[in-house]
């Protein structure tokens, strides 16, 4: 027996979008000119294909004189996936970058502690080496 559970109403959750009609032109025309499928314009705008459908009916110059495309080509939403995935590859290689940045962080944090030198220091500083100036003894001699 099905349960009342596997068939929630999400009614709640969707928001009513309103569309404007040069929006809903430029996207017909973009249809027209077989620069986007509806089924992208559908999962690019989350809208249904019905109402693609209807604004194609409602806006297309090309429904009205009866014909029809076959021809697909680039368009302004497959541009957007295609950036899309190539931000989400370079999210994943900053995040890559950084946990290098963190592992070499902690090994000179590591060394400093093992061997008690300073590797780290202040860009432009000289090296300390115990002694005085210009290498000289400081106790006097």
């Amino acid at each position: 027996m099905a349960r009342t559970e596997l068939f929630k109403d999400d009614s709640k959750e969707r928001q009513m979008r309103y569309f404007s009609e040069s929006f809903k032109k430029a996207k017909v025309i973009e249809l027209e000119k077989n620069l986007i499928t509806v089924a992208e314009l559908s999962r690019e705008y989350q809208v249904t294909s019905a109402a693609i459908y209807k604004w194609i009916y409602k806006y297309s110059a090309m429904k009205k004189k009866g014909l029809r495309q076959v021809i697909e080509t680039e368009s302004d939403t497959k541009i957007i996936i295609a950036l899309k995935e190539k931000v989400k590859e370079l999210e994943r290689i900053v995040g890559q970058k950084q946990i290098q940045i963190e592992f070499k962080d902690k090994m000179i944090e590591i060394a400093e502690d093992l061997y008690k030198i300073d590797i780290k220091k202040k860009f432009g500083s000289p090296p300390s080496t115990g002694s005085g100036p210009a290498g000289h003894n400081t106790d006097g001699n």
